[in-house]
């Protein structure tokens, strides 16, 4: 039985944010890999370490799609661009999958001089 593909107002919002050529990879990616066997780790698709966000990411050469299992249904959450080792989502560098993202050098705690 195939699986029922959604992409959350987020996702579709990012992926609208692609170029129409990438927007089509990505979505004809999404629809060879994810329709059968989402949970299948393969080369262009691998459970995440846990995170807050997403259990599973999908490639499509440099872009990705983060996903998750709900029942018999694929929801994707989050779609953007790999640069080196950042996500690009909406031109924005995204951390929001991290459990512990790195803070900006100078925002944190105070240290005492003594």
């Amino acid at each position: 039985m195939p699986f029922k593909i959604t992409i959350s107002d987020d996702a579709d919002r990012q992926l609208r944010f692609l170029p129409v050529r990438d927007q089509r990879n990505l979505e004809a990616a999404i629809l060879a890999r994810l329709e059968h066997q989402p949970t299948t780790p393969t080369k262009v698709s691998k459970r995440l370490r846990p995170n807050p966000l997403a259990e599973f990411e999908l490639r499509a050469g440099e872009l990705r799609a983060l996903y998750n299992i709900e029942g018999d249904e694929v929801v994707i959450l989050i779609v953007g661009r790999k640069v080196g080792n950042k996500l690009i989502v909406e031109g924005e560098e995204f951390h929001g999958h991290q459990d512990h993202p790195v803070e900006p050098p100078g925002n944190g705690p105070e240290k005492d001089p003594q």
